[in-house]
């Protein structure tokens, strides 16, 4: 496809160094034996041919050990359902022997996910959008089961897909995690999953590389970027991406660094037009082609795409602070509060009497902090401090920016008080505060008056929605966090919630509370 000469712009040679050019391999240390594609210059649908990529590989072999571990889950959840349903004697199964059901259900269910796409490789490492492929082959195998045991007279024990069912399906959801953890840990160890050319203004091109930055377990790692006009590199945070072209070389460039992915970073360097000519080009190249909208920090559940005399066009719905689904959040809120509280007894009262019995002073720590619309509540924890260290001023050693107070190693907190803010184990007398309903299980962090006095406007927004015991802001790094990295993560739980985000959100406490970093 030939791009019209109207949108045509200079192309940015590769930049001298040391008296010699640099080339595509010289600026990202890669080097391959094939030259760049040309431009196309054919009609549209002479796409650009797909050749093996680098990311490729990975996202195979990824994709390998996602369907061997369906099919190992499967197979057990059909051996347990057999057995409970059966129990010694399997071959009084009904219509369908036992040996049939456990041999078919792996394959059947492999399929049933993949109908359901949860092997798409956009959907790997993404957040709920996984677990709730999983849930959904749940439910389109339980109907296609009594559908075809309806329409063939199967004759299906009615048990053994009662028990199975759900329990593949939670299994799946529970092994998907773990694998999720592991490919995480595998990402952020310098082996990512896709690699991304931007495109845009080079202020729109800091702006996603710093938002892909933050979350690093993405798997997305940015090689290179095509800029209209400006620099030759793009400094990020300290950091330098290589601008190897325009926005018009954003093909040939991705071709030639070997990326799997286009990252559009805005269209104010990309117009509509170019941007519609850049897909037609990518047309069985390979290549995705991603588009940043200029709206950011809004979630997928908030955003409905509805066209409008053939332009489709970003519904943004309110963000929900109150209605039925605070209700329910709130009951889920004080019946898992209630729950955990009698689980965790023996453990709360092993605690209280050690911090009774290593440093003088009462056992729990009351403190006023601000909750929902600035109300102010006693918000309790276990004493991790000696007594009296209230009276002390440490001003001088903060080492948190804004109007937060942290000290790495702060004298006040004593030995076993070190361990215990170390696992979060002193917050565990916080769900009397989330059954008495001042606190929520997830929430923006409960902050003091003293802070909240120095406020500006986007931060009083937390104060919109109950304080969390837990919350994004712990799951991402705690206190290690800048104020302003902890206020847009707090914002961001607010304007999205969903019962989904509070699901993961206690998911990645539990890894982020053993693991013990960014606790002090």
């Amino acid at each position: 496809m030939a791009v019209h000469s109207a949108d045509r712009r200079p192309r940015r040679s590769p930049t001298p160094i040391a008296g010699r050019e640099l080339g595509y391999a010289d600026l990202t240390g890669w080097r391959y034996d094939a030259a760049p594609p040309q431009p196309l210059t054919g009609p549209a649908h002479h796409a650009t041919a797909a050749r093996p990529r680098h990311s490729d590989s990975r996202l195979r072999a990824v994709l390998l050990m996602l369907g061997a571990l369906d099919v190992g889950i499967a197979a057990i959840a059909a051996l347990a359902g057999v057995v409970l349903r059966f129990g010694e004697h399997p071959a009084d199964s009904g219509g369908v022997p036992s040996v049939v059901l456990v041999s078919c259900l792996p394959a059947v269910w492999s399929l049933t996910v993949l109908l359901a796409g949860g092997y798409d490789r956009r959907c790997l490492l993404t957040g709920p959008d996984e677990f709730r492929r999983i849930v959904n082959s749940g439910v389109w195998l339980l109907a296609a089961i009594a559908f075809l045991d309806f329409a063939g007279r199967l004759e299906v024990s009615r048990g053994f897909v009662a028990i199975t069912v759900p329990l593949v399906t939670a299994f799946t959801v529970i092994g998907r995690g773990c694998a999720r953890t592991v490919l995480q840990r595998h990402v952020m160890g310098g082996h990512p999953l896709h690699r991304v050319v931007v495109v845009g203004s080079p202020a729109e091109v800091r702006d996603l590389i710093r938002h892909m930055r933050r979350s690093p377990q993405a798997g997305y790692e940015v090689v290179g970027a095509c800029l209209d006009g400006g620099p030759s590199i793009v400094e990020v945070d300290g950091g330098a991406i290589p601008v190897l072209g325009g926005p018009v070389d954003a093909l040939e460039v991705a071709n030639a660094v070997d990326a799997d992915t286009l990252a559009v970073a805005g269209t104010s360097a990309v117009g509509s037009r170019h941007l519609r000519e850049l897909s037609w080009q990518m047309e069985g190249s390979g290549i995705q082609l991603m588009v940043a909208p200029a709206l950011t920090d809004v979630a997928g559940p908030r955003i409905v795409a509805r066209p409008v005399a053939g332009l489709p066009l970003l519904h943004v719905e309110e963000p929900a602070f109150t209605g039925a689904r605070r209700l329910l959040k709130a009951i889920i809120d004080r019946l898992a509060a209630v729950v955990l509280a009698i689980l965790l007894a023996p453990v709360l009262a092993i605690l209280a009497l050690a911090v009774r019995l290593t440093s003088p002073g009462p056992v729990f720590f009351r403190q006023v902090r601000v909750g929902l619309n600035g109300r102010r509540f006693a918000m309790w924890k276990f004493r991790t401090m000696c007594a009296g260290a209230d009276a002390m001023d440490l001003d001088d050693l903060n080492e948190q920016d804004g109007p937060l107070f942290k000290v790495r190693q702060d004298p006040r907190v004593t030995p076993l008080g070190r361990w215990l803010r170390k696992y979060s184990l002193d917050e565990l007398p916080q769900l009397w505060n989330v059954i008495d309903g001042s606190m929520s299980l997830v929430g923006p962090r409960p902050p003091l008056p003293g802070e909240v006095d120095r406020y500006e406007t986007d931060a009083r927004r937390r104060l919109l929605v109950k304080p969390g015991l837990t919350g994004l802001w712990q799951v991402s790094g705690r206190s290690d966090l800048s104020w302003e990295e902890a206020v847009r993560l707090d914002l961001y739980y607010i304007e999205n919630w969903s019962v989904g985000m509070d699901v993961m959100v206690l998911w990645k406490t539990l890894s982020a509370v053993l693991s013990g970093q960014g606790a002090y």
